[in-house]
């Protein structure tokens, strides 16, 4: 794996930097909305609880996972807002949370590959310091000397976990890695991972290689305005958006409904749509079942074709 790490390295020059700093607007506030014991109550009557007595869905498979050489990238989600993406013989895996539960929240689907079924990973890449993003047991599983980038204040969390180089990008920053190039984007969220260190980044990632072809991955975020900036900085062949945990407990606006990712996806002008961060975790008000429910009918009503829901752990080529 050094062998590897190194050669990724050396080919990338992977210090190369230069941005802006992150834009504090963007940041939600953490105070809860009128009526948040309510919708409290509501979710863990009717959401959490339940499906704490449920059995847990899905299954682990196996597929073929040999790393590309070409510039397709090869996309696969292995649930909520874990992908292993692999593009000219580099596999990347974002956000890796193999958790079977988070605190009392359960996980209701089987994470779509096992830890140890996974290809060597070259590069992680953590949008924010949720719990539902990094995950400290999962991350020391994977760490084996390889470079991680996270937005400024989080590379911390992950000091001392088996990685090699932490790299914190401000939005914009960007940083080379072997034949590719990693940007921090903008999204409008937060970063606390406690109630009050509320200096830890937040962000997505684009993803281009060196045919220009390019994956976002947008992280955790409510609809803004700047979907249209972050599609007109690069082509961005496929989105990875967020379409769930919109019925927020403190009604606070800080996750996307279906509508409005695929508000999002017509601003960044991407080619092809998946959806993400829905069906794993029971962390909003909403059904389990209807965000995907309401992205289809939505993509329906907008004669979307471009659009793939794959099952976790079933590659796409894009």
């Amino acid at each position: 794996m050094r062998d590897l790490v190194a050669h990724l390295r050396k080919k990338g020059d992977s210090l190369r930097r230069g941005g802006k700093s992150a834009d504090n607007d963007l940041q939600v506030g953490l105070l809860p909305n009128k009526g948040s014991l309510q919708r409290n109550y509501h979710f863990i009557r009717r959401i959490l609880l339940p499906q704490i007595f449920s059995r847990r869905q899905g299954e682990t498979l196996r597929p073929d996972l040999a790393t590309p050489e070409d510039h397709r990238f090869h996309v696969t989600w292995i649930g909520h807002a874990t992908f292993l993406v692999q593009t000219e013989g580099v596999n990347i895996l974002i956000d890796p949370v193999w958790a079977k539960w988070l605190g009392i929240v359960k996980r209701v689907r089987m994470p779509g590959l096992a830890l140890k079924e996974l290809p060597v990973i070259h590069l992680v890449l953590i949008s924010h310091a949720h719990f539902d993003h990094l995950h400290l047991g999962s991350l020391s599983r994977i760490a084996c000397g390889q470079p991680v980038i996270t937005p400024k204040g989080v590379g911390s969390l992950v000091a001392n976990r088996g990685f090699g180089e932490i790299v914190e990008l401000d939005y914009w920053e960007e940083i080379a890695c072997g034949p590719l190039t990693i940007t921090l984007t903008p999204s409008k969220h937060w970063g606390a991972r406690w109630v009050h260190d509320t200096h830890r980044g937040f962000g997505g990632f684009l993803i281009r290689n060196s045919a220009g072809r390019t994956v976002f991955h947008c992280g955790d975020s409510a609809y803004f305005d700047g979907f249209t900036r972050i599609g007109g900085s690069a082509g961005i062949d496929l989105a990875l958006m967020p379409i769930g945990a919109y019925d927020s407990m403190s009604g606070r606006e800080v996750h996307m409904n279906p509508e409005e990712a695929l508000a999002a996806f017509t601003d960044l002008g991407a080619k092809h749509f998946i959806p993400m961060h829905y069906g794993t975790f029971p962390l909003g008000g909403e059904p389990m079942q209807e965000p995907v429910e309401r992205l289809l009918r939505h993509a329906a009503a907008r004669s979307l074709s471009n659009l793939t829901i794959p099952g976790e752990g079933q590659p796409g080529v894009f």
